[in-house]
């Protein structure tokens, strides 16, 4: 058994880069109100967490009376052909609990033109409940429909690859998968349920693209909140160091035996305490460069096929090389560079080729960098301005395993083309 000491000497040992609340905080000072007050602290509002959240091994069997006393007439969402048998069985439930249950599927991601479809389909049926099962793009359209119709929603994740199951957040995509923009929601669901015998069904490559979503956490939250004077702000950072070390120790164990003890820890920080933490921490305490080189991403059509977390996996390797070239930190180099070796073990990508993007051309991927530079994006929560060009060597240089190259690898390609 793997004690507490043991953890954090090698998280430590792994990846030395921010490590402490010392190492990730400084003394500049904090604005201050009228109250004399901090101003981040003066006045703040969190959607922590969902009402209730039932999980284990039974969790969706033994939630059928709470799921009753929610809604009589729930829309069942989803979306999947592979998940299609699943929530087949959870309909044929519902219905024999007497429930009036309406079956929807989105035909895209998250999207305006699936909502107002679906919204209109609630509307003609009086449904009173939402129940969303499925990826994390189902689960954002099941709360975000559920919030503009003022409804309950219940979210039933049919995998880890998120923590969209827990959150008062929603993405919002195009038709064809291209981010455009999220939506904060006035509460979290009002019931979560993490059968993990429904979400072991779920294949293989889907948790290890939410570990690597879930380890953002720490790489996001410590870079952008490093000087918050916020106690709450403070506790989430540290709360993502701790889940970051926990994937760390157990992630290859979860993947290659999804009976172990090591599995369920993974799945559960994965879906549940990856969401825990942007609740208590807030809006400052979700994404930074990792999750903007996401949305930029979902802007090539070749990328659509890449899962949420994998690109944001590929995003954390960005962002570090955005600390070592332009912020000057070495061991923001360091943790990159052993970080790698990990996102190989799980078969995560860790450059452009791994993402299906190696004939992109420079004129491309500027169009990339430019989409994750413009304003309002979660770039900028990093401690110092960023350009497109900057972005874009560090996009090239993501899996570099040396430090900093004196000659630019944009010029290295551009010479070679």
């Amino acid at each position: 058994m793997t004690t507490s000491k043991s953890l954090s000497a090698m998280s430590a040992k792994l990846l030395p880069h921010r490590n402490s609340l010392e190492q990730a905080s400084d003394t500049s000072p904090t604005s201050m109100n009228k109250n004399n007050l901090p101003e981040e602290v003066s006045h703040c509002s969190h959607s922590i967490a969902p009402a209730k959240v039932v999980r284990g091994e039974r969790a969706w069997e033994e939630s059928h009376q709470l799921i009753a006393s929610i809604c009589r007439s729930p829309l069942l969402l989803g979306r999947s052909i592979a998940t299609a048998e699943l929530r087949q069985g959870l309909l044929n439930n519902l219905r024999n609990l007497g429930l009036n249950t309406v079956s929807a599927e989105l035909k895209h991601d998250c999207c305006e033109m699936d909502l107002k479809r679906i919204n209109a389909l609630a509307l003609y049926n009086s449904c009173d409940g939402v129940i969303a099962a499925g990826g994390g793009k189902v689960l954002d359209a099941g709360k975000l429909l559920a919030h503009r119709l003022g409804i309950p929603c219940i979210t039933v994740p049919l995998s880890a690859a998120t923590c969209a199951g827990w959150t008062a957040l929603a993405n919002i995509y195009s038709p064809t998968g291209a981010f455009q923009r999220d939506q904060v929601l006035a509460r979290c669901p009002h019931l979560m349920i993490f059968d993990h015998g429904l979400v072991r069904q779920a294949p293989p490559r889907t948790l290890a693209s939410g570990i690597a979503d879930a380890i953002a956490k720490w790489y996001e939250a410590s870079v952008s909140n490093g000087s918050s004077n916020d106690g709450l702000i403070q506790q989430a950072v540290q709360m993502a160091r701790v889940l970051r070390d926990q994937l760390l120790l157990d992630g290859p164990e979860a993947l290659k035996d999804q009976n172990s003890l090591a599995w369920i820890r993974v799945a559960e920080a994965c879906a549940l305490t990856a969401g825990l933490i942007g609740g208590i921490g807030g809006s400052r305490c979700r994404t930074a460069a990792a999750h903007a080189v996401h949305n930029a991403l979902t802007q090539l059509k070749d990328c659509h096929e890449v899962l949420h977390g994998e690109k944001v996996g590929y995003g954390i390797l960005v962002q570090l090389r955005l600390e070592e070239i332009i912020g000057g930190h070495q061991l923001a180099g360091q943790a990159r560079r052993q970080l790698i070796p990990f996102l190989k073990e799980l078969d995560l990508p860790v450059n452009l080729e791994d993402l299906g993007l190696s004939n992109l051309s420079l004129h491309e991927l500027h169009e990339v960098c430019q989409f994750a530079c413009q304003q309002g994006s979660d770039l900028h929560q990093l401690p110092f301005p960023v350009n497109s060009s900057a972005l874009l060597e560090a996009l090239l240089g993501a899996s570099d395993n040396g430090p900093v190259p004196v000659e630019s690898t944009v010029t290295k390609r551009m010479a070679a083309s």
